[in-house]
């Protein structure tokens, strides 16, 4: 049986996919994996950070926000879109990878509905049609959804989400419990609809829980080359740092304090 060539990494914002998919990469044999789908259409950029807040007047979070700025709209044909995806997450052995947030599903789904020679309906469909193959699916999942939320506000304050904390940049970021709860709350939707995928396409995929990423980088990715057909031997070193660091641990404890009396979600 011929093993498949290409991946597609399933997540939430800050769950540890990064972590995956950039040990993924430092293999060399693994894809060239990006977060395709996150471009939005009216600005050819990934969401701001108002972006994720559109749905609240709460001027004491939104004045802790970069304001909008203008982009320009998404003008490829799907085909030439599908095109550039397909080439730019594949390596030389013909690997190809991805990552997928479920915020970015639909937006995938209406860009796949342009292509000529779709092969059925929904998301599962729209995936193989898009990549170009039957891929791996690896579910990252973090149970910890409060520190999850933590690690996302503090990011979309100072826009640093990958490596250490910016000093300067992370100088300006405020603790807010309303809007951690904002985002717990946009996590756990995000978490229930790749639950409510899976059962509905009764979706095959690989599960990875954070905390056995986080402890077990290696075998992990040895796993997922293995299932490429490649040598599990190339799985490197972690090649990233945990971010979260006192302070994050300090808003955690916190808002869980707060959230008990409060009643806010966690």
């Amino acid at each position: 049986m011929t093993a498949p060539t290409a991946y597609l990494v399933l997540a939430s914002q800050r769950s540890g996919s990064t972590l995956l998919v950039e040990s993924l990469r430092a293999t060399g044999v693994a894809g060239e994996p990006q977060e395709f789908f996150q471009y939005l259409p009216h600005t050819s950029m990934s969401p701001q950070p108002r972006e994720w807040f559109a749905d609240t007047e709460d001027e004491s979070i939104l004045r802790l926000l970069d304001p909008l700025i203008d982009g320009r709209p998404e003008l490829a044909p799907a085909t030439i879109w599908r095109d550039y995806i397909q080439t730019a997450g594949r390596t030389p052995n013909g690997i190809w990878g991805g990552k997928l947030m479920w915020n970015q599903t639909t937006q995938l789904q209406r860009r796949a509905e342009g292509l000529p020679d779709r092969s059925g309906e929904g998301l599962l469909t729209a995936i193989r049609d898009v990549v170009g193959s039957d891929p791996v699916l690896i579910h990252v999942h973090r149970p910890d959804v409060v520190s999850q939320a933590v690690s996302f506000w503090r990011a979309v304050q100072t826009r640093v989400w990958r490596g250490r904390p910016d000093p300067v940049r992370d100088a300006r970021a405020e603790y807010h419990a309303g809007a951690i709860a904002h985002v717990v709350r946009m996590l756990r939707a995000q978490e229930e609809g790749w639950q409510k995928w899976f059962l509905d396409e009764n979706v095959n995929r690989i599960e990875v829980p954070y905390p056995v990423l986080w402890r077990n980088l290696t075998e992990v990715v040895g796993d997922v080359l293995e299932a490429l057909g490649q040598d599990r031997r190339l799985a490197p070193r972690p090649v990233l740092e945990r971010q979260a660091d006192q302070r994050s641990d300090d808003w955690v404890e916190r808002y869980r304090a707060e959230a008990e009396k409060e009643g806010l979600p966690v």
